[in-house]
């Protein structure tokens, strides 16, 4: 007997259609077993896939799938997550708790402005720049920094729109931190367009993806890096993937991150197994 399940695909950190980044999102009764949870997420073929059950009252379970791995942490699915529990279901809660395996509880709560996250911050610190950073990049960094990914700083804004990394080889390096793929690195320069603090781009081919237009674990880690190096906490951060871009909105206290963004649905029926 086939099953079926309500699907909705939705465009994260942006305010209209084709921009930010996709996630699918699947309500479920009870999550399926892991093999088929993630041939789902690869059928869907979009960066990540999130699965919520409900536990309680405004809270529910949550994982994300990459169409290859199950990954520990993922910003713009669980705004995908929170904005089909709003729009789509019905919650009318102040906030909505997620609880997940590796990145405990998660919070999300509607603004004048968008949908805004609490998540945990990633501890980071500096590493040196070695010949095999500068050859999987392309291009040679001011720093480097290491927390759950590997973070290569550069003098302008332009040095990061022009990158064109080497994915085979970049599929190699980074952090080996526990429940990630090696193989995710993000780029960033201060400023940029108008009203950027910060432009970034992340690369993830370890974890099947070469590059994601907008992702929110990065900036769990960009937002304290920034912490560290000028003390500003506050930042306006564009993700500046080369046919979509994102705006995401970073605010540190350690040890935790509050991200805000918004969300537009964009596909919404029924996947049948």
């Amino acid at each position: 007997m086939s099953q079926t399940f309500p699907f909705f695909q939705i465009d994260a950190f942006a305010s209209r259609a084709f921009m930010g980044n996709q996630a699918c999102v699947m309500p479920m009764d009870i999550f399926l077993e892991d093999a088929t949870l993630q041939a789902i997420a690869a059928e869907n073929n979009v960066a990540e896939t999130a699965f919520i059950v409900p536990e309680a009252e405004g809270c529910w379970a949550l994982r994300w799938f990459t169409p290859t791995v199950e990954v520990p942490l993922c910003g713009h699915a669980t705004l995908a997550a929170a904005h089909v529990i709003y729009q789509h279901l019905n919650y009318t809660g102040p906030k909505i708790c997620f609880s997940t395996r590796q990145s405990g509880h998660l919070y999300v709560e509607k603004t004048d402005s968008g949908l805004q996250m609490d998540f945990p911050a990633s501890p980071v610190k500096p590493i040196p720049v070695t010949d095999e950073i500068v050859n999987a990049l392309g291009a040679e960094p001011m720093e480097v920094w290491q927390g759950n990914f590997m973070a290569c700083i550069f003098a302008d804004p332009e040095s990061i729109t022009k990158l064109k990394p080497d994915f085979s080889l970049l599929a190699q390096i980074g952090p080996d931190t526990p429940g990630w793929e090696i193989g995710n690195v993000g780029c960033l320069a201060m400023g940029g367009q108008a009203g950027a603090d910060v432009t970034s781009r992340f690369f993830a081919p370890g974890s099947g993806i070469d590059e994601d237009p907008a992702t929110g674990a990065w900036h769990c880690m960009l937002a304290p890096l920034i912490a560290a190096r000028s003390g500003q906490t506050i930042l306006q951060c564009y993700q500046a993937y080369p046919t979509r871009g994102a705006w995401i909105e970073t605010r540190f206290s350690a040890p935790r991150v509050q991200l805000k963004g918004a969300a537009v649905s964009v596909i919404e029926g029924v996947f049948r197994l």
